[in-house]
């Protein structure tokens, strides 16, 4: 199975916020997406970083409320893990795993084009495996 599966199921609504923004723009844009992470974008959509809500904790406990008008930039996570559309999944979940990330943008060349989750790999892989379970057991049952 291939990124494209997962991204051909759950949709490539992508929700991004620009380097140049705030962090209380990106929280409002958080909480307004009920996300937990944001691909960072310069002007054409080429992928800059990653904010996510540990970022912008850290970010709160070490500068205080100020950190609020902080350039996003200078708050996101540079050089994300990231991945192709013909990627294999479980080269992609391995990843996540090893690095502890929960979310993975889907790049185009530099361009991002989706984000892939663990919940959304797990459920393709869920899906999957029950219809194969269900095919399994309608040949064993020989019901039609």
């Amino acid at each position: 199975m291939h990124v494209r599966d997962v991204l051909m199921a759950k949709g490539n609504r992508v929700i991004c916020i620009e380097a140049d923004a705030t962090v209380s723009e990106a929280i409002a844009r958080l909480v307004q997406n009920n996300i937990g992470s944001l691909p960072v974008v310069d002007g054409q959509g080429k992928l800059l970083g990653m904010l996510s809500e540990r970022d912008v904790l850290r970010g709160l406990h070490n500068h205080g409320e100020g950190f609020g008008r902080t350039k996003v930039v200078d708050a996101m996570t540079r050089h994300p893990e990231s991945c192709k559309l013909e990627a294999d999944v479980n080269d992609v979940m391995g990843q996540m795993s090893q690095r502890r990330i929960a979310k993975v943008p889907v790049l185009d060349g530099s361009n991002v084009i989706g984000i892939v989750s663990v919940g959304d790999v797990i459920k393709v892989m869920y899906e999957k495996v029950k219809s194969e379970n269900d095919h399994l057991m309608t040949y064993i049952h020989g019901t039609h």
